[in-house]
């Protein structure tokens, strides 16, 4: 009889995205297949706290969870853990998860989105740890992450793209006249507003005027350092899956029409009236388009397993934008990533098994 793979799936974390999260580990934990695989539940709380979970899965979405779990005096803190790891894998027995040589983690799935989980910070750590894990590495969920940078990239690889200006939140206080001149000489109104290292929309705003533009730099200043200013193409939002390592493969297209104005955190995951459409109602080969250049972004960033690559289509022209990458795209009920999965002949419980094999199959052809 074949032993089953351990699999430890992290949630939570330190993140804006700490609650979408939790949501989608549950959804992950629910669909995987048992009989294949081993699931320890390890959550991060906000006060980076790694605790071992044994409860009902049906207690992450509500985040109960950590109060089971810090009963169980299982916490640590990520400091020490980090202070007293010599190959990192203690920071696994200091959460409670024993990894010894029997029973030890095989793969790490990380359902974290955002800071110090999609970044490359926690994907460091599973390298010092030398334990395979789910998506892109190092790299490629750093550069990933920081939008300023992965349009640099997008640039260089010749994917259209909207004009922008990055600027940081200390040229807030000291340059914010500038500042505005620069944004309205080089864009128009309105424009959008983003912080560059951030997620699920937290903290996009969109600029009408020139008061607007000033309060939605403030506002993006809470989340991050540095400030992204993006020319507004009035399009629609439509995204796809690309899986794979080192010959990716593109889903089908899916469009989002947003509740709101734009598709940000409240229509995302509050509201819950946004329309998904799948496949997106496109020409065939618009659809190639963006699946092409959805690979490319995809490889241009030198990523594995997973990510999402968001476009624009212009409402008129036709013409196609990328917009973002998302190394760590959500697994909820609702997110798009499994949707496009399914509709293009993966679902749920597949998709999450084939993510664990090219996890291993990466890992193994590092280690050789």
């Amino acid at each position: 009889m074949n032993k089953k793979i351990r699999v430890a799936v992290i949630f939570g974390g330190q993140s804006t995205e700490h609650e979408v999260s939790r949501v989608s580990a549950e959804s992950v934990i629910r669909n995987i297949n048992k009989d294949k695989f081993d699931v320890v539940m390890i959550g991060i709380t906000k006060e980076g706290k790694w605790l071992n979970y044994n409860g009902p899965v049906e207690k992450l979405g509500s985040g109960e969870w950590e109060k089971a779990a810090e009963q169980n005096q299982i916490a640590c803190s990520t400091q020490n853990t980090l202070a007293e790891a010599a190959s990192a894998r203690s920071i696994f027995n200091a959460a409670g998860v024993d990894v010894s040589d029997n029973k030890g983690i095989d793969v790490v799935f990380p359902v974290l989105h955002g800071a110090n989980g999609e970044d490359g910070t926690i994907q460091g750590l599973f390298e010092l740890a030398g334990i395979p894990y789910v998506g892109p590495g190092v790299l490629a969920s750093a550069v990933g992450m920081d939008k300023a940078f992965t349009k640099i990239i997008f640039e260089k690889e010749g994917i259209p793209q909207g004009k922008y200006l990055v600027f940081n939140r200390k040229s807030l206080k000291t340059n914010l006249d500038d500042l505005v001149l620069q944004v309205e000489g080089t864009l128009e109104y309105p424009c959008f507003v983003k912080p560059s290292n951030s997620g699920s929309s937290v903290g996009v705003g969109k600029a009408r005027n020139r008061q607007e533009l000033i309060d939605t730099l403030f506002e993006a200043a809470k989340y991050d350092r540095k400030l992204l200013v993006e020319e507004f193409i009035d399009g629609r939002e439509v995204e796809c899956a690309v899986l794979g390592n080192d010959d990716p493969v593109a889903s089908t297209v899916g469009e989002v029409v947003p509740c709101n104005e734009f598709y940000d955190y409240k229509a995302k995951y509050i509201d819950n009236n946004s329309k998904i459409i799948i496949p997106a109602d496109l020409k065939d080969s618009t659809i190639n388009e963006i699946r092409d250049y959805a690979v490319r972004a995809f490889k241009s960033l030198d990523c594995s397993g997973l990510s999402r690559v968001d476009f624009f289509v212009h409402k008129d022209s036709g013409n196609v934008y990328i917009n973002e990458i998302n190394t760590l795209p959500g697994f909820t009920s609702i997110s798009m990533y499994p949707k496009l999965w399914e509709a293009s002949g993966i679902p749920y419980g597949e998709l999450i098994e084939k993510l664990i094999d090219l996890a291993i199959e990466r890992f193994n052809e590092k280690t050789i």
